[in-house]
């Protein structure tokens, strides 16, 4: 049987943009939290740490889809050169406001400011829909480019503290400064597959979210996102009630593991339910596993259950990366991943709020209640979507694109 990895590695341009997105995505993994070490490191104050990384985080998901937006319009290599340039010089700005111990109102302008760093996943993918739109080598394109993110998150947050703390607060930052000038520069060298302008995109003034179903796709993500960065907290918590603090990192590495397994192996398959089906099923599992932390009554039982909770996790991306490049027009397609790069980001982060609100007054155990929340929500938004899901994926479904 042939090996659709195979087949997809060996069309011209995809090794060169493999590798260059490895290094492109690695800062976004890097620098939220590498803005929380480094404060950390030099004032000790986690509210400033966990606050300055937030907005950093808020502003890129809020001006990410508006940057995609120009991109949709006026080209990746026409864009992305200057948004990149600013968004590194407010990160170096901020790195040395820390460094000098500058007043904390600089540190959120900054922080702000830095957040237009460009969506470089949506950027990603948006080459790889440009390549196989209506291919089935699109499929195994978005499970590849989904597992290289999950690698991404597993490397990127190590290697960002290690830094930080193994020789000065600020080297974790400017790593990931000195990883985003090497990996967009590689990236946009790609010129085979840079996507070309839709012509006529310059005239969809109105947002990507007023088409039918993204709203649904990204709300569902949202939720998906809550699901993730609740579990993130409350296995830290658990680890820490069971007495051996250190056993979140294998945990957590038992979660990303199942993911990128199950990533890989449904690459390989090619699944004959309609799109808007298998979404629902997808989501269905993600909600249905959810339920499996709260039960373990250990560390190696929860990394465990967290094994088999990811294993929904990045087949359940596919499909939602599949779905939306179907229902958004080629015009408008980089905005459109950026808008679930964003649902999901909002959600991590507002899920690690509400776990750690609830873990502070009902214990490490009740965390894990946000992420079944979370699920039945998910589950409820799809089945209200499901329909215009439905009516919008066979109306836009085209066969090519070119």
């Amino acid at each position: 049987m042939a090996n659709p990895y195979r087949e997809l590695l060996t069309t011209p341009g995809v090794m060169g943009l493999v590798i260059a997105s490895s290094i492109a995505r690695l800062p976004q993994a890097m620098i939220g939290i590498g803005i929380i070490t480094m404060l950390v490191q030099q004032t000790g104050l986690y509210w400033l740490a966990g606050s300055v990384a937030g907005t950093f985080t808020l502003a890129n998901a809020l001006i990410g889809p508006q940057i995609s937006k120009l991109v949709d319009q006026r080209g990746q290599s026409r864009v992305l050169p200057f948004v990149t340039a600013f968004s590194i010089g407010m990160l170096l700005a901020l790195i040395m406001a820390v460094y000098v111990r500058a007043p904390t109102l600089l540190l959120f302008i900054l922080a702000a400011l830095a957040g237009t760093m460009p969506s470089m996943p949506a950027m990603i993918r948006a080459r790889w829909t440009q390549l196989f739109r209506g291919k089935p080598q699109l499929h195994t394109a978005f499970s590849l480019d989904t597992v290289l993110t999950e690698l991404a998150f597993i490397i990127g947050p190590p290697l960002a503290i290690g830094l930080s703390i193994s020789y000065f607060a600020e080297a974790g930052p400017l790593v990931a400064v000195v990883l985003l000038v090497i990996g967009v520069t590689a990236f946009l060298l790609q010129r085979q597959t840079e996507p070309k302008v839709v012509v006529g995109s310059r005239r969809n003034a109105s947002s990507t979210l007023l088409i039918p179903g993204v709203r649904t796709i990204v709300l569902a993500l949202l939720a998906m996102g809550v699901i993730g960065g609740s579990i993130d907290v409350a296995v830290v918590a658990f680890a820490n009630a069971q007495g051996w603090p250190t056993s979140a990192s294998f945990i957590l590495a038992a979660y990303a593991l199942g993911s990128m397994i199950a990533g890989l192996t449904f690459g390989a398959l090619r699944v004959s339910l309609p799109i808007e089906k298998q979404f629902f099923i997808g989501v269905l599992v993600t909600a249905v596993t959810a339920v499996l932390p709260i039960l373990s009554p250990d560390v190696y039982i929860l990394a465990g259950m967290l094994f088999v909770a990811g294993i929904s996790f990045a087949p359940t991306m596919v499909i939602v990366m599949n779905l939306g490049t179907i229902i958004v027009p080629p015009s408008r397609i980089t905005e459109g991943l950026t808008w679930m790069t964003t649902g999901i980001s909002i959600g991590v982060a507002l899920g690690g709020v509400l776990s750690g609100l609830i873990i502070d007054v009902y214990g490490a155990r009740a965390g894990f209640g946000v992420a079944i929340g979370a699920g039945l929500v998910m589950v409820v938004i799809v089945l209200l979507g499901l329909r215009v899901l439905r009516t919008t994926s066979a109306t836009c479904a085209e066969p090519t694109f070119q």
